[in-house]
């Protein structure tokens, strides 16, 4: 069961999320991501949060409509992603597509994509798609889909990444250990439309962006 998960961030893609959404997907809006909804004239099945970004006329029209609107006090200590993710979990969702989830305001962009660490989260096949980048969490083993010549990154988050092994990369990595805080894993090249990795022990933030991306 896949839900779908509006945020409150930027949504570069406008009306081409929308393509990303599928007729059996549950739509959930983290508080303010109803906004985005309501652009797109999606009624999401579960509003969460604490409402301080929706107006009473707000939650007023997604009630009538058949939101469901599950309120959370303001003085929390989850952000509203973190709840609607949880609650997903909760609902029995095994793979969770943020839209929104990234944006202006640093602190929320690092905490929102931290969540692929949240230890209740592990089971979860968490994807944040931002425009033309998509970002997912690997443990374990996981497979990177998309155009050759596309852009991926991996970096670790946590802690060391060690055991990492690919295939279908440009620049190959056998049993080797990435470093948290090093940029070795950054801006390889996906050779066809799959790539695989696998990681021993921690975690690894994949990043793929559509097409050759401009080096730092």
């Amino acid at each position: 069961m896949r839900y779908v998960i509006f945020a409150n961030g930027v949504l570069p893609m406008g009306e081409a999320a929308k393509d990303l959404i599928g007729p059996e997907d549950v739509v959930v809006a983290a508080d303010g991501g109803a906004h985005h909804c309501q652009a797109l004239g999606i009624v999401p099945q579960v509003v969460v949060g604490d409402f301080d970004s929706l107006a009473e006329d707000d939650l007023a029209a997604l009630e009538a409509d058949g939101a469901q609107l599950i309120h959370h006090p303001p003085r929390k200590d989850q952000t509203d992603l973190e709840l609607a993710l949880l609650y997903a979990v909760q609902q029995g969702a095994d793979e969770a597509l943020v839209l929104g989830g990234l944006g202006a305001r640093w602190d929320q962009t690092l905490a929102n994509l931290l969540l692929a660490a949240h230890r209740e989260l592990r089971g979860l096949k968490l994807v944040f798609v931002h425009g033309g980048q998509r970002l997912c969490p690997i443990h374990g083993e996981g497979m990177i889909e998309g155009q050759a010549g596309d852009t991926v990154s991996l970096i670790p988050i946590g802690g060391d990444a060690e055991g990492v092994s690919t295939q279908g990369l440009e620049y190959p990595l056998e049993d080797e250990t990435l470093h948290l805080g090093s940029s070795r894993g950054v801006s390889n090249v996906l050779l066809g439309e799959r790539a695989e990795v696998r990681v021993k022990k921690g975690l690894l933030l994949c990043v793929v962006l559509r097409g050759q991306g401009s080096g730092e």
